[in-house]
Parts: C-alpha cells; structure tokens; sequence
C-alpha cells in the first residue's frame, strides 16, 4: 500500500479545519473522524455496524480502515453520535455535507432529514426541530451505481486501470454543524466589476446587510450598499494574488469572506490574434492538468496539508493555472489557489452510460458529432441529464466567489457530452464573468469561447482562428519511479525510462513546440499532468507526492519563457 506522508501521520479528526474559507462563522463543529458502517442490502438505519470507519474517507480507500468495496446492491449505513454542548445553538442549526457519492439520504434521532443527488457538489439541511442538547444520533444511508445509471462519477470506473481509477463511494468530504441566529445570511455572490473599479454584493435571502471591506488591517468600506467603489484598487493576478477581506454583518449573524479584483475575458492582441486577457491584457495560461487524486484517501485529500502542497509545488515551479479535471475539491483548495495565485479551469463531472469507440476516437480524424444524438453519446437517461444541470447549478453557485476561476469545462472529450450550445448558453447566463470550454478536446458545436484542442500522438500545429486557440491536454510523458508507485502496471502516452530522458524529451516539447508558436497564436496550455494516478504514472510528481521528475529548477527556467 502506497501511503503519503500526510497519510502515514492521519489524524484522529482528519480534514476538520474550517471547511468553507469562502462563508465563515465563528460557529462550528466538525463531525469528522471515527463513525459507525455496515454494508447492507435494505435501507434499516437500526441495525448492528460491523465496521468502524475514518470519515470522510471512503471505505475503498486505505485510510478509512475498512478496505470494502461498496457492491451495485448494497448500501452504505453511517452512524455517528455526537453531542452539542449548551449555547451552540443559536436558533438555527444546519448540517452541512462536502459531497457524498452518488445519492445520500439524512437521518437524525430516528427522522428523515433529508435527500441529495449527486455525488461531487456540497449540500446542507436545516436540522433545528431534530436536534437536541446532548446526545445526537445522526445516520447517512448512501448509494453508489458508479457507471450504471449514468449519474456522475468522473474518472471512477467499477473495473479500474489505464486512465480510469479505483471507484469509491458514499462519504468523502467534511461533515459539521454550524448554527445561525433565526434571521441569517444563506447565501451571497461576490462579483468583482475590474472596468468601473467596483465591486457588487447579491444575497439570497437578506436585505440591508452591512458590508465591511478590508485592504489588510484597514477599514476602506462600511456600508450597506450593495455596490461599492474601490479608487485606485489592488488587482488580483497570479504574479500579485491580492485579496480583500469582507465582513457581513445582518442582524446577530455574522460571516467572513474575501474576494479578489480580477476580470477574465477573450481580446484581440496587438497582431489581431485571439488571446485570452486578464485584467484587460493578453495573458498566456501556462498550466497542467490536475485530477486531484491520492493513493490512500483517492479522491479524498489525506490532509488539507497535502492539497495546499500540490498547489505550492505547481506555483514554485513556474506554472501560473491548473485545469481541475472532472473533480469538484473540497473548498479549501480553491481558496489555496486564490490565496498563492493559481488561475483554475473547473471542470464538471462527466456521466453518461458506456462510451463507445467512435465518440472517444473519431475525433482524431478531425470529425465532430452531433452531441444531441443522445443515444450515440450514451446520454439516453432523462433523469441523469437533468441531474447533470441541477449539479452544475451547485457547482457553480459553490464555486462563484472563487476569485481563482477563470472558465468552466461543462464536457471533456465526449464523455457523456449533450447539447453543448445549450450548456454553454446557460452557464453564461448563471455567469457573466469567466468562459467557458464547451467541449474540451473535441466535438466543438461552435458555441464556446475558446477553441480546445487535446493532442498526444499527432504533431501539435496552432491555426490561430475566430477564438483563443488553447492546447487543453497535451504531454503526458510518463516516468516509473519504483517504490513510488500503486500499482506494477504502467500507462503513458510516452514512456522514459530516467530522469535524464524525461528532462530531455520534456524541454525539447516546450522549447521546440510550444513556445514557438506562442507567436502564432497559441494562448494556453495543459501539460498531463500534476501527479501520477494509480496506473497513471505521467505526473510530475510521484503518486505519493514525494519525488519531482523533473528538478524544479529547469521548470522554472523553461517556464519563465512560456508567455506572450
């Protein structure tokens, strides 16, 4: 068993920092930590657990300590007891979930609470009439279909290898209390105006909230305007990741925040040549692809430690954004990113049924097909496809005031891709102020604000056109480092057999390839990838994070030069 270091040092309360760096009260009570599981074949939440699991792991991954399997007919049952202290509740009490995969259902004291579809985006029930001082029992019953029912399920797979990894299920991120005062702040979008040096406050469910903003340790706003000037501001930018401090007050209840100044568009530069801008200039995203995976926790994070290290390992080295690949994080590494100046493309979770040969392939003969031919793209279930929006909404509401993200990937490769046009016009309107890949890699339907291109074997040639010509996947050069890796087995789209003929064949793509057609219109780039993942051993970075392939010195120098 492959463990990190992280893993090798868990926690008993693993992942209980402050979950949500976005919406922070003072109140808090994680529920991490040693739960109750049984596998079952009915719902019953009375009943013996046989298991005793480290939530929010999930009981494939090794750090769970249970090492099962979750079957197509069973079901996860979780049992935590807990107690609330007098004076936690201030009049309202919620529970609030990370994510749990794919379908979780909410119990507290023997009453149902609560359901939530969807096995990536965070959800949260008000349990005010069901908890009590003292002794609390709450119970999650989970289910999982992975690829049966074509919910989303990203790069899981029943039968793992290759570029699909190790399925896992139910619980696997933080679960905690929070209490509000009966009047409270529910939600907020924070929405940075670059061009009028301003800045816009939206809340769901309150009026005439008092707004408080920060430049460090200095009160520059008070007010309960709901737009603010900010003269003579300071931007955000990866070179300068400058963030203000926000603080809500409403009534009693009151929430922390921050946002950044920052606008990220598409232009013409000084030759007419699409680019992507930030801040209103031409701005090279020079950046890899990061799947966000572990070999002890898999999609779970052994520590919060750990996801900050992939984020200052990948800035340290030269790179100024990262591609989140059909994963949703915890909202800590959003905010690691925002924090050290890391621009993110977010993916959503891909779904769908089996995908078949011609949908994954063709497009290398530079054929698109028509994404609403839903039989052929495996799209054919009505409920997943509507589940698919619902998740992408919570996405993106989750996500907004993230000042990191500069464009949304709704679809990658084909992999359950529908109504790519439709898609993009409804993210545009939930979100006025990032672009959005419609189809990353292939099956473009015109509708997208950049055109993407996925290239491993074939010769890399840019034709600058109408939009933004970005390089969305590419490399993949892989290197096995023995006593680093999960498995015996190996997949790469290029394999090196030393370090040396890695460095070689990685400065020889970048210097002969990349960064001469930076000229010609090339305007961003995703290298395969941050890590290895289980078979996966194309990564930067061994699957246990502890080796770099490549000296981070020669990265540094070759990225200095990938820009405009």
């Amino acid at each position: 068993m492959l463990l990190t270091r992280w893993g090798k040092n868990l926690s008993e309360t693993p992942l209980s920092e402050y979950p949500r760096p976005q919406f922070v009260r003072e109140s808090y009570l994680s529920l991490n930590g040693k739960w109750g599981l049984a596998f079952s074949k009915e719902k019953s939440i009375n009943r013996n657990f046989e298991f005793e699991i480290i939530v929010p792991f999930s009981p494939e991954a090794p750090l769970s300590k249970v090492g099962r399997t979750l079957e197509n007919d069973e079901y996860l049952i979780y049992k935590k007891v807990f107690e609330i202290e007098k004076g936690f509740n201030k009049g309202r009490v919620f529970i609030n979930f990370g994510a749990v995969d794919q379908i979780a259902e909410v119990y507290l004291n023997g009453s149902f609470i609560g359901c939530h579809h969807g096995g990536y985006t965070p959800f949260s029930f008000e349990i005010t009439d069901f908890i009590k001082q003292g002794e609390n029992i709450l119970n999650v019953i989970a289910e999982d279909k992975c690829e049966e029912n074509e919910y989303s399920r990203g790069k899981q797979k029943t039968n793992r290898g290759g570029i699909w990894y190790t399925k896992q299920s139910g619980i696997w991120q933080s679960v905690w209390l929070e209490s509000t005062p009966k009047e409270y702040i529910k939600s907020f979008r924070i929405t940075p105006d670059f061009d009028n040096e301003q800045v816009s406050f939206e809340f769901e469910n309150a009026e005439g909230v008092e707004i408080l903003i920060y430049d460090g340790g200095e009160l520059i706003a008070d007010t309960t305007d709901k737009t603010i000037k900010i003269p003579n501001f300071k931007a955000w930018s990866p070179e300068s990741p400058f963030l203000y401090d926000v603080v809500f007050k409403f009534g009693k209840d009151r929430v922390k925040s921050y946002f950044g100044m920052r606008k990220f568009s598409v232009g013409n530069d000084e030759n007419g040549i699409p680019r992507l801008f930030l801040n209103n200039e031409p701005y090279f995203h020079n950046g890899l692809l990061d799947q966000g995976y572990y070999p002890d926790g898999f999609l779970t994070p052994p520590s919060n430690e750990a996801l900050e290290n992939d984020v200052k390992t990948m800035k340290e080295c030269g790179f100024n954004m990262l591609r989140k690949h059909i994963k949703i994080e915890p909202l800590l590494w959003y905010h690691y990113c925002d924090k050290h100046g890391i621009i993110v493309w977010q993916d959503m979770i891909n779904g769908g049924g089996k995908y078949g040969l011609e949908v994954s392939a063709i497009p290398f003969l530079n054929i698109n097909l028509n994404d609403s031919d839903y039989k052929r793209f495996s799209r054919t279930n009505e409920e997943a496809r509507a589940l698919y929006y619902k998740e992408l909404k919570e996405m993106i509401d989750a996500l907004y005031n993230c000042p990191c993200i500069a464009m949304w990937v709704p679809f990658n490769e084909g992999w359950g891709q529908f109504d790519s046009n439709k898609a993009y016009e409804i993210i545009k309107q939930w979100d006025k102020t990032r672009l959005v890949d419609s189809a990353s890699g292939w099956h473009d339907q015109g509708e997208s604000d950049v055109i993407s291109k996925h290239i491993y074997f074939t010769p890399i040639k840019v034709k600058a056109g109408e939009r933004p010509w970005v390089l969305s996947e590419f490399g993949g050069y892989g290197y096995k480092l023995e006593g680093h890796t999960f498995s015996d087995k190996m997949f790469g789209y290029r394999i090196y057999k030393s370090e040396k003929s890695l460095t070689k064949a990685y400065k020889k793509l970048y210097e002969k390839v990349i960064i001469p057609q930076i000229k010609t219109g090339l305007s961003g780039t995703v290298y395969t990838e941050v890590s290895d993942v289980e078979d996966e051993l194309n990564g930067l970075m061994t699957y246990d994070r502890e080796v770099l392939k490549i000296d981070k010195e020669v990265l540094q120098e070759i990225n200095s030069r990938v820009h405009y």
